[in-house]
């Protein structure tokens, strides 16, 4: 068997729901559900795939090993380790700069210096300044500058709050439901039946699509939004929801 079926097997043996297990991996139930349909590529790169197989193995009583070895011979083998000799030889080469302390003396003599002109420009502007009598004897001007009529303040635009392309769909199964969900590019997201009590979130951009086979046993919310029970109950209802706020049925 694969390693999907096997693991999705052992956990309904084990009595434990996608919800169960996903909380007790805390692994997402979007990529659980994705991993017992040997779909790794929402894991995020063979690393963490191999580290999500071994915490569901080990959680629905299977050996954690196995499982890992079994998915090692059809991606490819371990990664290869990393051998830490290089990154000591690596860190050895570094050298780092020594640092030096100031010169302090330097530092002085410079600054004797600039006393020493600032002293002497005083007192050579000194004896060129006018005397009080002198600056009396000579009246300021009485010309007064044209006066500029005053504009009122232009208020500042507030800047346009950016517009989000991002649609966020959460949908709650109160009985069992068949529902299928697919992004703006018509790739599914996911296509499964939601147990009753299960709560699930998927997020996607510009657009997003999903098929209700009970629609009357789902309630939906929308970025934020709750929309409630879209249809009847047996009912097949299909809606479409963008990243404007959505309207309800």
């Amino acid at each position: 068997m694969s390693i999907g079926v096997t693991l999705a097997a052992a956990r309904d043996a084990a009595g434990m729901t996608v919800a169960q297990l996903s909380g007790r991996t805390r692994i997402r139930e979007t990529v659980i559900y994705a991993i017992e349909r040997d779909d790794f590529s929402m894991c995020g790169g063979d690393f963490y795939a191999r580290g999500h197989v071994r915490n569901i193995a080990r959680t629905v009583g299977l050996d954690p090993d196995a499982i890992v070895h079994q998915f090692d011979e059809e991606h490819g083998g371990a990664p290869a380790p990393v051998r830490a000799a290089a990154v000591f030889q690596a860190e050895s080469r570094i050298k780092l700069r020594e640092r030096r302390s100031p010169n302090w003396s330097t530092a002085m003599a410079i600054a004797l210096a600039i006393v020493a002109v600032f002293g002497v420009t005083r007192v050579m502007s000194g004896s060129s300044t006018p005397t009080a009598n002198e600056s009396a004897a000579k009246p300021a001007p009485s010309a007064k500058a044209p006066a500029t009529p005053s504009r009122p303040p232009v208020a500042a635009k507030a800047p346009a709050a950016p517009v989000s392309d991002m649609v966020t769909l959460q949908v709650k199964a109160t009985k069992p439901s068949w529902v299928e969900i697919s992004d703006s590019k018509g790739k599914p997201v996911f296509r499964g039946t939601l147990p009753a009590g299960v709560t699930s979130t998927w997020k996607a951009r510009n657009r997003m699509q999903i098929t209700i086979g009970n629609a009357g046993g789902v309630v939906l919310k929308v970025n934020g939004k709750r929309l409630g029970v879209p249809g009847k109950p047996g009912e097949l209802v299909t809606r479409t929801f963008g990243p404007e706020p959505p309207r309800s049925r």
